[in-house]
């Protein structure tokens, strides 16, 4: 390959990376706010609150739903058409808007703006961090994973015990697995996209909803793992 063939393809590539990245972060930011708008909505309709904590079915139902949809848009994106992979995507992002109304409920507003401002800056900072840093953060991973583990199976003794002092070590811990992560999955969404088929728009698409569902769990689970220190219980 000549010098000028490999100046001229070096923009492109930097181009597929731009466009993959911005597009994994604007569909992310249309998730977080649909998810936003729905929970504000549905906290402020008593009905519906009823109709949803009032009956622990339907709860269940829709806690298994968010499970089963994160598991099929991950596992079966390369088979999805774009339109699909956004509509589950987005209607991911409406339930779980409805599951985490209960937040508006039990904190007082001012203090779930100011944890997601803190949590914004958080993220940005280690998304910024993953996508510049020369460190490979593969080895991150089973440490990672192995500690997600540990906070599930953490989480689940913990609705028996009820002790508050467990809660809070659940809580920190999943503050540092949340921020690896969000360093370790942009990384890895970097050479995603680096690799990208630039003439392939349906498979650079299915990129970026998979992408943006993946920083979307990291925002959201560290931002609740934040508001258990920094939220103000209602009176």
């Amino acid at each position: 390959m000549s010098n000028g063939q490999f100046y001229s393809q070096a923009p492109a590539k930097t181009e597929v990376l731009n466009a993959f990245m911005r597009g994994v972060y604007q569909w992310m930011a249309i998730g977080l706010g649909l998810t936003g708008i729905v929970a504000f909505y549905t906290a402020s309709s008593p009905k519906l609150l009823q109709l949803i904590f009032g009956n622990p079915m339907l709860m269940w139902g829709l806690l298994i739903g968010e499970i089963l949809l994160v598991i099929g848009i991950s596992a079966g994106i390369s088979k999805m058409s774009a339109q699909m992979a956004t509509g589950l995507f987005l209607l991911y992002s409406g339930l779980n808007g409805l599951t985490l109304s209960a937040i508006f409920l039990v904190y007082t507003m001012s203090s779930i703006a100011s944890t997601f401002l803190i949590c914004a800056g958080m993220f940005g900072a280690m998304s910024v961090y993953g996508l510049i840093t020369k460190k490979d953060l593969t080895s991150w991973g089973s440490f990672l994973f192995m500690g997600l583990i540990g906070l599930i199976i953490a989480s689940i003794v913990n609705i028996f015990l009820k002790s508050s002092g467990l809660s809070f070590v659940i809580s920190g811990i999943g503050v540092l697995v949340f921020v690896g992560l969000t360093a370790y999955d942009t990384q890895k969404l970097k050479e995603m996209g680096l690799s990208a088929p630039y003439e392939d728009s349906l498979a650079i698409r299915r990129g970026t909803i998979l992408g943006a569902l993946t920083l979307y769990l990291d925002f959201i689970n560290l931002f609740l793992m934040l508001l258990r220190f920094f939220g103000q219980t209602r009176e």
